[in-house]
């Protein structure tokens, strides 16, 4: 997606465990995944990281929230972080989460904000093996 005004680009969105900065300013992801498989709920992870990574120029101001399935309730939010892009250049902006608290199975929705203003959403899928497990043998034993 790419924003004539602001002139930037979001190349992509990650959610891992944790990122780590090594040697050479490269980025460490640990984790990497795009739904949630949990053996019952609610469900809290410990670290939850949202990597987004940009490209094109200016100074901005992103912020990061997970919204519940219905999209009426927060589950996370992150504080507004600067980070400045030089011309032609790149940023990676990294929002971490702690404790953050799933309360029921369903498609969580993480938006990217870029000056106050909804830049991006990428969907979450938050799911009980449990269920899906039954619901998977019930398939089975019709067929």
């Amino acid at each position: 997606m790419v924003d004539e005004n602001n002139k930037i680009e979001l190349v992509y969105t990650l959610f891992c465990d944790d990122v780590r900065l090594e040697v050479g300013h490269k980025l460490s992801l640990m984790g990497v995944f795009q739904n949630i498989l949990v053996q019952q709920l609610p469900v809290s992870l410990i670290k939850f990281a949202v990597v987004n990574h940009w490209r094109g120029e200016g100074s901005h101001l992103s912020e990061v929230r997970i919204l519940t399935p219905d999209r009426q309730q927060p589950v996370a939010v992150s504080q507004p972080a600067p980070f400045e892009i030089a011309r032609d250049g790149f940023a990676d902006n990294i929002s971490f989460f702690i404790n953050t608290t799933f309360p029921v199975s369903g498609q969580y929705w993480v938006q990217t904000l870029i000056n106050s203003t909804l830049y991006d959403e990428q969907p979450l899928v938050v799911a009980d093996a449990r269920a899906a497990q039954a619901t998977e043998n019930m398939s089975d034993a019709v067929n």
